[in-house]
């Protein structure tokens, strides 16, 4: 008897674990390991501070492939049988396919150590340059590298301390350069107020946990597939009105573009939101 409700319990957990998993959308971004010139040991800590800001920001399911290779081998990895009909789905393991890579490669990672006047340490600092650029995995293609460099750091009691101090003062910048190459995208959930088959207010879902504010607008678009390629026609421009939740907002519809949003909208049309980057 015990046995049979310990297997209850475990089918129930994994079917809990599938449908979560297919609730969830988000892009699925792989980060690897950053390469170094200088042979420090504090180079993973510039790569988990990378990690930690996509995970933070809770619009990415990340993947750390900081122990593999870099893209060659993620898309050897893809052709495994592990991802056959997996659609990124499976997330138990590292088994999940990323559709974009971050790599990098850092410049200089100096760590000081700062001494008395008998000689003894009293602390460190540090401070951190690099490069990093975005590969679409599928195509092999990337962005062109981007150059950070973080302020030195205050004096730390650790140099692990000091590193991440120093990776601390590029959090802002990094967030932007995320934002700005990662545009979000929501999907249209329903129409909450029409009126004679013109939508007036939509709900989209995007919201306060990705960074939407009052006020942002969003490209709404319909999605055809022909011939195997996407072809995305323009339906109007919407603005965000209102944040329900943490993953929602209520969105304005002009007059003019309400009907159009209504009529795809009803005929189960695939319909797109992506944020207009100011």
């Amino acid at each position: 008897m015990r046995f049979v409700i310990i297997t209850i319990i475990m089918t129930a957990c994994i079917f809990k674990g599938y449908a979560q998993s297919n609730d969830d959308d988000r892009q699925v971004v792989g980060v690897a390991e950053f390469s170094c010139k200088e042979n420090s040991p504090y180079t993973g800590l510039v790569t988990e501070k990378v990690v930690e800001m996509l995970t933070n920001s809770k619009r990415f399911r990340v993947v750390d492939r900081t122990s593999r290779e870099k893209i060659t081998q993620e898309l050897e990895l893809q052709k495994s049988e592990a991802f056959i009909d997996s659609d990124n789905l499976v997330e138990q393991d590292v088994a999940v396919a990323a559709e974009k890579m971050i790599t990098g490669e850092i410049v200089k990672i100096p760590v000081y150590r700062m001494k008395n006047g008998d000689g003894t340490i009293r602390g460190y600092k540090a401070s951190v340059a690099f490069q990093m650029k975005i590969v679409d995995v599928a195509t092999g293609l990337s962005t062109e590298a981007t150059s950070f460099e973080g302020k030195a750091s205050d004096e730390c009691l650790s140099p692990e301390s000091a590193v991440t101090m120093a990776m601390m003062s590029l959090q802002d910048r990094m967030a932007e350069y995320f934002r700005i190459n990662f545009p979000i995208t929501a999907k249209l959930m329903k129409i909450v107020k029409e009126k004679n088959g013109v939508a007036e207010i939509i709900l989209i879902k995007a919201g306060k946990k990705h960074g939407i504010k009052v006020g942002d607008k969003f490209n709404v678009e319909v999605l055809e597939i022909l011939d195997g390629e996407i072809l995305p026609t323009t339906l109007g421009i919407v603005t965000v009105t209102a944040l329900k939740g943490e993953a929602y907002s209520e969105c304005k519809v002009s007059k003019k573009e309400g009907k159009a949003i209504y009529e795809n909208f009803n005929a189960n049309k695939q319909i797109k939101c992506f944020l207009i980057i100011k």
